[in-house]
């Protein structure tokens, strides 16, 4: 733990990107769009309390997988919900760097945490597991695997998975294919092609490891920075093997036509301001 804020400051300005807000005794992580302060706080009342709900309040005597845990949000969210012990597994080095910093700096117990470089996919789990429970989010939409990724969670969890993910708004049980450019760090670090799956075909994939599934029914109090959960293009999915859903509300099967409608319009305009961006960076 710093003793000096002007030392932490830098260490923090030494990091070329921070996507999640963090409180280190005072001194904040510079995220780059504040927007993502009242995301983080709607995504955990979207996912984490039913997570908590189904579990008696707290996550006390479960140990926990943080899949893709960037700078260890998600993972910090379960410490203080009271896991016993939370591994984070990230493909890059810098955000491994930023989770055990951030831990470091709050003081939390080494003990009940560890963040390691590696390929979700290859990764030897099997020195810190199982798990009780296993976060996969906002990490399925950037790889190319999907059905061996739940092969692997499958076999190294015992009971609740969490899911949240980017979906194709397509109807039906389908996979759509787009592309990600690897020079971004919020994208993909192996292939630039990514599977998109339907809310249908996601639920298919993930009962047929012998999970009940659940795709929650997003409740927001506030809509900033939370576009793609209020037209449908991202959901939330709370499964189990063992543990009883049937207190979760569920959302509608599928996304209403007129969310399809939106998400299209939104994307061709998103398009076409990244492309005035370039041509007016041409012209200057």
């Amino acid at each position: 733990m710093s003793n000096d804020p002007r030392q932490l400051k830098a260490s923090l300005a030494g990091f070329e990107y921070w996507h999640y807000a963090f409180d280190l005794g005072g001194v904040q992580t510079p995220i780059t769009n504040h927007t993502h302060i009242n995301r983080m706080r709607q995504r955990r009342r979207y996912f984490l309390d039913p997570l908590l709900q189904i579990c008696g309040g707290d996550l006390r005597g479960k140990r926990v997988l943080d899949l893709g845990c960037n700078a260890g949000y998600w993972s910090l969210a379960v410490v203080e919900a009271g896991c016993d012990f939370v591994l984070g597994v990230e493909g890059r080095q810098a955000a491994v760097d930023q989770a055990r910093l951030v831990f470091r700096e709050l003081g939390v117990d080494g003990a009940r945490w560890q963040f390691e470089r590696g390929d979700v996919f290859s990764y030897d789990y099997d020195a810190a597991g199982p798990f009780d429970v296993v976060l996969c989010l906002g990490l399925l939409y950037h790889i190319s695997k999907p059905v061996e990724l739940l092969e692997t969670i499958e076999r190294i969890n015992t009971d609740l998975l969490v899911v949240d993910t980017e979906l194709s708004l397509a109807r039906g049980e389908r996979i759509d294919i787009r592309r990600e450019p690897l020079d971004n760090p919020r994208n993909a670090i192996d292939h630039e092609i990514v599977f998109f799956p339907t809310r249908r075909c996601l639920t298919s994939l993930i009962r047929q490891f012998g999970y009940e599934v659940r795709v929650l029914r997003p409740a927001l109090n506030d809509k900033e920075g939370m576009d793609d959960y209020v037209d449908g293009r991202r959901r939330a999915f709370v499964c189990a093997k063992a543990t009883d859903l049937s207190g979760l509300a569920s959302d509608a099967e599928e996304p209403p036509a007129f969310a399809r409608v939106t998400s299209r319009v939104r994307r061709v305009v998103r398009r076409g301001t990244r492309q005035l961006g370039r041509r007016a960076g041409v012209i200057g």
